[in-house]
């Protein structure tokens, strides 16, 4: 039985059992939302924001914001529409251009990323550290990093930015260190129903957890979907950077998946099938 993957969403300390989550890092330019008829996509901006949507979509799209949480629902199909999302603290406003058909596949949330945002230890009122009070802030330090985001969305934030985004624009995260991995070059066991090729790339760890960011490669003459539901071993969440990869050869064949595990990385995979040498294959009797 294939192990169920876990949504790198976790509030109260409880693990919540839903989708990966699709990274999508807001530029200033309107952000693509497809979704299928029937089917609620939930959007995480992460900011209490009021949504406005033109007259067109009443009775087509349900819409309702949350704790930081937009939910689009789409009772029929639409063409490419502008919604307004404005922060209600700054005003600030960030767009995006949804639309509607028919479908069966799933459409994963979307964890929106923004530049300069920080996700790091909670800190007290602002006040001058000296004496007494320097030991107790060092002190503060060595308790585990109280984050205003649950871990496992930080840790995925945190290596997709490093790899995909500029120096400038990661997210400082208080405590994260780079883990090294002890894992082999290329990995069978994690995706055995597509025709892939998984190696590890790199990995950082926070408070007991850490992530992996993996390179796959499409090895086909065929477009190949990609479903986190089909890994196999024990993960917290898992998100790819794309949610497909194309034909081998074309630049669109790589992308990079991000497992979130608890502990060492290496405990999370299933073992890899001993290599067969000639040796092995020799039986007794047979001339050496």
């Amino acid at each position: 039985m294939k192990p169920n993957v876990l949504v790198a969403v976790v509030f109260m300390m409880m693990p919540v059992v839903v989708s990966a989550v699709e990274l999508m890092k807001w530029e200033r330019i309107p952000l693509q939302i497809p979704l299928n008829v029937g089917q609620e996509r939930i959007v995480f901006v992460d900011k209490n924001v009021r949504v406005g949507f033109p007259p067109t979509l009443n009775g087509k799209l349900r819409v309702q914001s949350s704790g930081g949480a937009v939910y689009l629902s789409a009772s029929e199909a639409f063409p490419v529409t502008r919604l307004q999302l404005q922060n209600k603290a700054n005003g600030e406003i960030i767009l995006l251009d949804v639309s509607a058909a028919p479908g069966k596949s799933i459409r994963e949330p979307v964890q929106l990323v923004y530049d300069g945002e920080v996700s790091s230890a909670s800190t007290s009122d602002k006040t001058r550290i000296s004496g007494n009070e320097q030991t107790a802030v060092i002190s503060e330090r060595r308790k585990p990093a109280k984050l205003n985001t649950p871990l496992p969305v930080v840790l995925t934030r945190y290596a997709a930015q490093s790899l995909y985004g500029p120096l400038r624009t990661v997210e400082p995260v208080v405590g994260i260190t780079n883990t090294a991995l002890k894992l082999p070059s290329r990995l069978t066991t994690l995706y055995p129903s597509e025709p892939v090729e998984v190696s590890p790339l790199a990995g950082w760890s926070l408070n007991g957890y850490s992530v992996i960011a993996l390179l796959v490669r499409n090895t086909a003459t065929v477009n190949v979907i990609l479903n986190p539901r089909m890994l196999q071993g024990e993960f917290i969440s898992a998100a790819f950077q794309h949610p497909w990869l194309g034909n081998a050869g074309t630049p669109e064949d790589t992308t990079v998946l991000y497992l979130v595990v608890q502990g060492r990385p290496e405990g999370a995979f299933r073992s890899e099938p001993m290599a067969v040498t000639d040796k092995t294959h020799q039986t007794r009797g047979a001339p050496k």
